[in-house]
Order: C-alpha cells, then sequence, then structure tokens
C-alpha cells in the first residue's frame, strides 16, 4: 500500500505494543543480515516501522510508500523528485517522517539508529528511548562525509543506549558514551545447520568441481579482489565460488578466470543450499580502513553449515575464533593455499565438535533478549524519574 505524506499514523489502532522507529541506510529486501535479524524479533514487543533512505524518481511529488512484510515489520521508503538540493532533500525526508509519525510522542515510541545522517531529519521529533545500533564504522566506507562524522557526535549525545556490532568497535567506541554494549554477530543455528543435510546441488553449482571454496555476502571494497585472483591461479584446478550483489565497484574489476564463478545475490533462504556443497569458506576481506572494525556475521554462519573457513586477519575474526582453532587465518594467497591444503587433510568431527561448542553459546534471539533488556532497564529508571507529561524530546539517562 502507498500513503500519503498528508496522512497520519498508521501506528494508531488496536496495537498495545510501543513504537520503535528504525532510521536505516541498508534496505530491508537486500541482504537479510543484522537489522532484519534484530527487528524481526522486536516486533513480538514493539510496532516496527523501518525508514529506509529515499528513492529519487523524475517527475513525482514526494510521498512515503508504505508496505508491510511477512516478519511483522512495516517498511516506509521516502519517494522524492530527482533534482532536489541537499537540503530539500532533508526537508521532505522530515515532512514525511512528521506527517507519518507525528513530532509528538502521544504513546510511547522508541527511535533506533543505523545511520547517524537520519538525525538531520529527525532531531526534532520526539521520542522516549534513543538507541544508536553501530553496526559498523561507516566513517571509514567510501564516500564517507565530515557530515556523518558530525551527526554521529551528536547521536552520541542523544542516545540512551548504544550498541557496537563488534569488539573491535565497542572498544573504539567505548569511551564516547556513558552506556555502550558489545553485541558482536550472532547466528540462526538450525537455519545454517541445514546445510549439513542438504544433498542436492543448486542448478547453477551443480556443474561445478571440487574442491570449492565458497564466499557469500554483499561484493564491494571491502573485498580483496585480488587476493581471491591470486589465490584461483595458483590452485587452477580448485574452483571459487562467489554469491552476492555487487555495489560501490565496478563488476568489471572482478577478476575474471575459469575457476571463479561470480554467482550473483541469492536469498537468505537459499544460502544453507548453496553453503552444503562448498569444501571451504572463504572470507576474503581486504585490510583496509572500511574492514578495520568489521564483525562478520558469515564468521558464524559458515561454521553453523559445517564449512571450515580461512579468513584473512579481521580482528573480530582473529578474536576469537582464529584464537580458538576455528577459523583458520590467512593474509596472503600462499598462505590461503597453505591453509586450504591443511583444512582438506583434517579429520572434521573433532573441529565440527569444538565448533558446535562454541556455537551454542548464542543466537540472535539471545543477542535480542539481552538488548531488550538494556532497554526495558532505561524505562523502568525513566519512568520514575520524571513526570511523563513533561519529557524533553529526547529521554536521556544521566552520564555514569
Amino acid at each position: 500500500m502507498t500513503q500519503s505524506h498528508a496522512l497520519r499514523s498508521p501506528f494508531k489502532g488496536d496495537s498495545k505494543k510501543p513504537l520503535l522507529v528504525c532510521f536505516s541506510h541498508l534496505r530491508w529486501d537486500f541482504v537479510w543480515q543484522r537489522p532484519q535479524h534484530l527487528l524481526s524479533r522486536a516486533a513480538n514487543h514493539y510496532d516496527v516501522l523501518v525508514i529506509e533512505e529515499p528513492i529519487f524518481k523524475p517527475g513525482i511529488s514526494a510521498h512515503m510508500d508504505v508496505s508491510d512484510r511477512p516478519q511483522g515489520v512495516t517498511i516506509a521508503v521516502p519517494m522524492l523528485p530527482e533534482g532536489l538540493s541537499h537540503e530539500d532533500v532533508i526537508a521532505e525526508q522530515h515532512d514525511l517522517i512528521e506527517a507519518l509519525i507525528g513530532r509528538e510522542a502521544l504513546s510511547p515510541r522508541v527511535f533506533w539508529y543505523y545511520t547517524p545522517m537520519a538525525l538531520a531529519f529527525t532531531s526534532d521529533l520526539e521520542c522516549d528511548m534513543c538507541i544508536y545500533d553501530n553496526m559498523d564504522e561507516l566513517s571509514l566506507f567510501r564516500g564517507a562525509s565530515q557530515e556523518l562524522l558530525d551527526l554521529e557526535a551528536s547521536l552520541f549525545g542523544r542516545a540512551d543506549l548504544v550498541f557496537t556490532g563488534g569488539m573491535s568497535l565497542y572498544e573504539a567506541k567505548r569511551n564516547r558514551h556513558h552506556s555502550v554494549h558489545a553485541f558482536p554477530s550472532s547466528i540462526e543455528f538450525a537455519h545454517f545447520s541445514k546445510a549439513r543435510g542438504v544433498k542436492q546441488d543448486p542448478q547453477d553449482q551443480a556443474h561445478i568441481p571440487f574442491p570449492r571454496l565458497g564466499f557469500f555476502g554483499v561484493i564491494d571494497e571491502r573485498m580483496d579482489v585480488d587476493l581471491v585472483g591470486q589465490a584461483a591461479d595458483l590452485r587452477p584446478d580448485w574452483q571459487f565460488v562467489m554469491i552476492g550483489p555487487v555495489v560501490k565497484i565496478d563488476p568489471a574489476t572482478l577478476p575474471q578466470r575459469p575457476n571463479i564463478h561470480w554467482l550473483g545475490g541469492k536469498s537468505y533462504n537459499e544460502l544453507p543450499q548453496y553453503l552444503s556443497g562448498w569444501t571451504i569458506g572463504f572470507m576474503p576481506f581486504a585490510l583496509n580502513e572500511a574492514t578495520k572494525f568489521i564483525s562478520p556475521t558469515k564468521t558464524p554462519e559458515f561454521l553453523a553449515a559445517g564449512v571450515p573457513v580461512i579468513s584473512t586477519p579481521i580482528t573480530d575474526v582473529v578474536r576469537p575464533y582464529g584464537e580458538k582453532g576455528l577459523v583458520e587465518i590467512a593474509r596472503t594467497a600462499q598462505d590461503v593455499v597453505e591453509k586450504a591444503e591443511f583444512i582438506l587433510s583434517r579429520p572434521k568431527e573433532n573441529w565440527l565438535a569444538k565448533v558446535d561448542r562454541y556455537l551454542a553459546q548464542g543466537s540472535w534471539d539471545k543477542t535480542w533478549a539481552s538488548m531488550h533488556k538494556l532497554m526495558l532497564d532505561v524505562t523502568g529508571d525513566a519512568a520514575t524519574d520524571r513526570p511523563a507529561s513533561a519529557l524533553p524530546i529526547y529521554a536521556t539517562t544521566p552520564a555514569e
């Protein structure tokens, strides 16, 4: 369905749940990752509204495209005419969002930010709790602006809680806010462990010989594409299966070899079937600014699928997975070959038992439950600290 921006909030119906409004730089229907895992669970406790970045089209009038998803989440996309100035883009988003949810919080609501950029058009909208789920160091990504850094500083000032997507990011941000909590990437073990039992290759993978080294995820500036080409050259009889959409880099720069197979993006539901046919998982992350603080969700997902993993030395992979002997770490193409030969010669049973003991400690359900408890602690404190009729625009807890 599509809502005109003149309409008032559709979230004032029969629901007894508070409203959680998420401002995201990632599209819900793109790659299934941290926001989807968490917010689909949040929908059990909140009416979840995800406001995405705008889509620009020629000749349209500004409006909000609102639609529901099976996970119980509502997606709102600002639809804006092409050719607007930066200031007008900000103003239009503000007006569309205010029309959708209202300036004042007439019932309890939480603002949940994945991108500080959204603060530019939401800072005067009232909420009872403000959360920054800092899943990546966005300032180090290609194209990041000074405006993003400034807005992130403002967001730290407004947030009640800050969550980080990994331990290295936690260590970098822990002194910038009084309540920072590390929540590294987790897994849906039951979903990825299906790969251990699937025996039928997808059609576009069935013809590829073994052994197969596979990657899945977004293919962008964080991938060391030269490393992929070099490893493929060293072992032309090994096959490199690369799954994922190509963004922010020119597809023409991807190495083309007979033993490298770029299969494009696949759905989250399809991934276990592809992983079931992989001999080794390959995480060829470049060692650059964009990967300095990443905590790849795919690390535990590979492991849950029962697929041994080789990764470049990303801090949040080395600690804990490399140090615990769950993942092999390789810096060069020659390292990749040596680690792969080690894995191919290693009995799998003892390694897999160690993997399963480790993975049993965590899940996205547990991650969300821990986050939600922190949120309830904030609102519990807040309820006794101030009268409900005198809520400030942002409710913040005092610095500890």
